[in-house]
């Protein structure tokens, strides 16, 4: 889909022709408030003052223009601190109407314009009432419109309902995300997912929607055969109960986003095949319920997982980690290049590191420091955790190969890395991402509900990860 199409898509902005005035924020820093008079008028300049615009850093004030029409100045900080959400207040902090930047040269419009869409995105079922603030650019950064709408994808599969997106549906979705890109999408069912992944089957057998794996390949236009194979999975539990092992009911209230990853993943898979990469790829999700009933899994269950390994579940509210093992286990047996998983897998890692950073953990340490690194540079932070050696007996078991938690009260979140990590076949790079896919309240460009954290560190960190240093460029 061409630029011109998806801004028109996405509603949020305007491209043509525009009938009515278009109102102008200027992009103003602390060592600009002295010509303030030369871009407001005398007055406006008096007006901001008055009402304590200081150009903080993403600080909105409407002002009367010399002109009559209403403006708005925006603080701007440094030009190394500058990051989306500066501009994420726009869409609810301005009056209706269309809008325009007039921004410094420094800065990078392409992430004005991303700033600007995170903040517009909002979830309703239903008829809703027009965007009242739409921003016109006449040629729209390509970029940043298609991740604009590969989050907006991702959140509106993590803020929709439970009832309406169970595994049959989260599949669907998957499809119609990815086949208008040229993707080839399987989806397994019935005796073939339980012959393929016992274990996802394990955690499905509970509920009457029954689960499914979403297995999908693709290749840019000029990739070619041997060309670095990203292998993507994410975990998909559309509902999340905790099993036998029930969750209060405050725990489960939220539930309806456990298939936080499995967005995340799907929404980076849309990005990268939009951009047409020159790139393989592969994307895995496992999705399924996680329910109460008379065929559900139970406490100290025994099952067989797709690699041969015995597993005893020692706690079926720690169904994400198996979801996960026989999805890397057949992600494995491809040797992709880099290997990355994303799940809303644990309490402890929120525990330990709260909404905002994703837990990251890894075999190996180049392609770990390549998602640090490029989190920092776009605002997209993850903090890393140990693949810890001597917590590896902590998952022993007396009847089967491993069990699916410890006895133990610590290091959650690094336990679970470490179950997945028997999946994961030693020679292959591979990155786990523990996220919270989730917003507790409304923060510029962050409103309250699902999100998509760690999508734009990873598609920055490609190059690196992949071994391809114009990968972005080509």
């Amino acid at each position: 889909m061409g630029a011109d199409g998806l801004a028109k898509k996405m509603e949020c902005f305007v491209t043509g022709r525009v009938r009515e005035p278009v109102h102008v924020v200027h992009g103003v820093r602390t060592a600009d408030l002295k010509e303030l008079t030369s871009l407001v008028g005398a007055a406006g300049a008096r007006f901001a003052a008055d009402t304590g615009f200081t150009a903080a850093s993403g600080q909105l004030t409407l002002v009367p223009a010399a002109s009559g029409e209403v403006t708005a100045l925006l603080g701007l900080p440094s030009p190394d601190r500058i990051d989306p959400f500066v501009f994420g207040g726009l869409a609810r902090g301005l009056s209706k109407g269309v809008w325009t930047l007039s921004l410094p040269d420094d800065v990078d419009r392409g992430i004005a314009v991303l700033g600007f869409a995170l903040g517009a995105y909002r979830y309703a079922l239903g008829e809703t009432k027009p965007l009242q603030v739409r921003l016109y650019e006449k040629k729209p950064d390509p970029l940043a419109l298609e991740m604009a709408q590969s989050i907006w994808l991702g959140r509106d599969l993590i803020n929709t309902p439970a009832n309406l997106l169970g595994p049959e549906d989260l599949a669907e979705a998957a499809e119609a995300a990815l086949e208008p890109f040229g993707a080839r999408v399987k989806v397994i069912k019935g005796k073939s997912l339980e012959a393929a992944y016992p274990l996802v089957a394990h955690v499905g057998n509970g509920s009457e929607r029954r689960p499914r794996v979403v297995v999908a390949h693709w290749s840019g236009s000029k990739a070619k055969k041997d060309a670095p194979l990203l292998s993507l999975v994410g975990k998909g539990v559309c509902f999340d109960s905790g099993g036998y092992d029930i969750k209060p009911a405050s725990g489960m209230l939220r539930m309806k986003k456990d298939m936080g990853g499995a967005a995340t993943v799907l929404a980076l898979a849309r990005l990268i095949m939009a951009r047409d990469l020159p790139l393989r790829l592969e994307l895995r999700l496992g999705c399924v319920e996680n329910s109460v009933s008379g065929t559900a899994m139970r406490p100290l269950d025994v099952v067989t997982a797709r690699n041969g390994l015995t597993v005893e579940i020692g706690n079926t509210d720690a169904e994400g980690r198996l979801v996960l093992a026989d999805l890397l286990t057949e992600a494995s047996e491809a040797h992709p290049t880099a290997l990355i998983d994303v799940a809303t897998l644990t309490g402890a890692a929120r525990v330990a590191l709260g909404p905002d950073l994703p837990v990251v953990l890894g075999n190996d340490d180049a392609m770990v420091e390549g998602l640090l690194e490029a989190g920092k540079t776009v605002s997209d932070p993850f903090w890393r955790l140990p693949l810890w050696d001597g917590y590896r007996d902590w998952l022993r078991s007396s009847v089967a190969d491993l069990n699916n938690i410890t006895s133990k009260p610590f290091a959650g979140a690094i336990t679970a890395a470490l179950f997945l990590e028997r999946f994961v076949e030693s020679d292959v790079h591979w990155t786990h991402i523990d996220s919270y896919a989730w917003n507790d309240s409304t923060r510029r460009g962050r409103p309250e509900g699902g999100e998509i954290l760690g999508l734009r560190a990873i598609y920055a960190a490609l190059p690196r990860v992949l071994g391809m240093t114009d990968l972005l460029n080509s």
